[in-house]
């Protein structure tokens, strides 16, 4: 009997239910959070997730709302002309509505931001306009609506103080540069850290749109955006297991394989696509990093009989050609892929593009299909 890829989105669901989740947002207490903030607050309701396990929000009577991210970090948003409540914590950050001229450094939150229609919320990028694959951002950046203020690691201070930056969002490499968040953070402008990298579901990942609309107050067009992605999922169609095995990796400077974990969301839209990604899953804690280094000999042994190569341009550039895979590591030319023609590599737009991952499972599916005329994010290697 066939199974649809609804059927199989379902039956992870209820897989990382049972197993507990392990994940960041339950090693964090999320779902033991106090909501009695302040005696100047009545709580109403916590805001439902479908799948994200790294935030949670609590809503209030007059429009606030509590955002709490699994590292701890707490933001009050405080709706325009409403007053700041008594006896808060001190941790707790407070976000004046409306949001405005935010600084931007976690890319793949830019899709979330566009998928809104809220881009005229960002006017600071870490990403110079050559740098985004979003072509509304590539847009905004060349049209000077949106300012390059430096990388993460080394933003503009100045200009970002100059113009009045309401808040700075930051990806997980910000724990590589403590300095810069304290410094941000002392010169008033509040940092908040996106973790849907962390999210072991797809949608999970998908699902962070929430958040930046209760941010924006924005959370009609976020819930609307995913539940479009959502149904995209489940639209995809009726597809059986293929048998079929896939290895998804990059080759790092050093020559090792970078692979994703098991537990990641991209081997589970292998999976939902109808193949099998080349790892099994190893009990492995969620709550570690998503990717992991493998010697090359432990690589080809564990992945030279696959079906399936995609290799995975976002970090290294999009290859176009099966000898400058080759020229990576002589190994990969024993790979039974390689042999039969079957290497794709990924664009270099994926990561940046979260609010399209139902496409991305759809590609994976026509590939292992054999159906790659017209793919959106993945290419054969010539």
């Amino acid at each position: 009997m066939k199974k649809s890829l609804a059927a199989i989105l379902l039956s992870f669901v209820l897989l990382l239910g049972a197993a507990g989740c392990g994940g960041a947002a339950q090693s964090s207490g999320l779902e033991d959070r106090d909501t009695r903030i302040s005696p100047d607050l009545t709580f109403t309701q916590s805001m439902p997730l479908d799948y994200a396990q790294g935030f949670a929000v609590d809503y209030y009577q007059e429009g606030y709302a509590l955002i709490t991210i699994s590292d701890g970090d707490r933001y009050l948003v405080i709706p325009q002309g409403q007053p700041n409540p008594s006896g808060l914590a001190e941790d707790i950050v407070l976000l004046h509505q409306p949001l405005q001229n935010l600084y931007l450094a976690a890319s793949a939150a830019m899709d979330m931001f566009v998928s809104m229609d809220a881009l005229d919320a960002i006017r600071f990028s870490a990403l110079q306009a050559d740098g985004w694959y979003i072509q509304p951002a590539r847009a905004a950046m060349e049209e000077g609506k949106i300012l390059y203020a430096g990388k993460y690691s080394a933003p503009d201070y100045e200009r970002i103080l100059e113009e009045g930056c309401g808040l700075a969002i930051e990806n997980t490499m910000i724990s590589h540069t403590p300095e810069v968040r304290e410094q941000l953070e002392k010169l008033g402008i509040p940092v908040l850290v996106d973790y849907s990298s962390y999210e072991s579901h797809p949608l999970g990942r998908t699902e962070w749109v929430k958040l930046y609309g209760v941010l924006l107050g924005k959370s009609r067009e976020a819930e609307a955006a995913f539940e479009a992605e959502k149904q995209a999922f489940e639209a995809i169609g009726s597809a059986e297991p293929t048998g079929k095995t896939v290895a998804f990796f990059y080759i790092t400077s050093g020559g090792e394989a970078n692979v994703r974990r098991p537990s990641d969301y991209l081997p589970k839209m292998i999976e939902m696509a109808g193949g099998s990604y080349f790892l099994a899953p190893d009990g492995e804690d969620e709550s570690k990093s998503s990717t992991m280094s493998m010697e090359m000999e432990a690589f080809y042994a564990a992945a030279k009989d696959c079906d399936y190569i995609i290799y995975n341009s976002t970090v290294d550039g999009e290859l176009r050609t099966r000898q400058e895979l080759l020229a990576k590591s002589p190994l990969l030319e024993n790979f039974k892929a390689v042999q039969s023609g079957n290497v794709y590599c990924t664009t270099q737009n994926l990561y940046q593009s979260t609010m399209e991952l139902g496409t991305l499972i759809a590609d994976i599916h026509g590939m292992l299909l054999g159906e790659d005329q017209a793919l959106n994010y993945l290419y054969r290697l010539e």
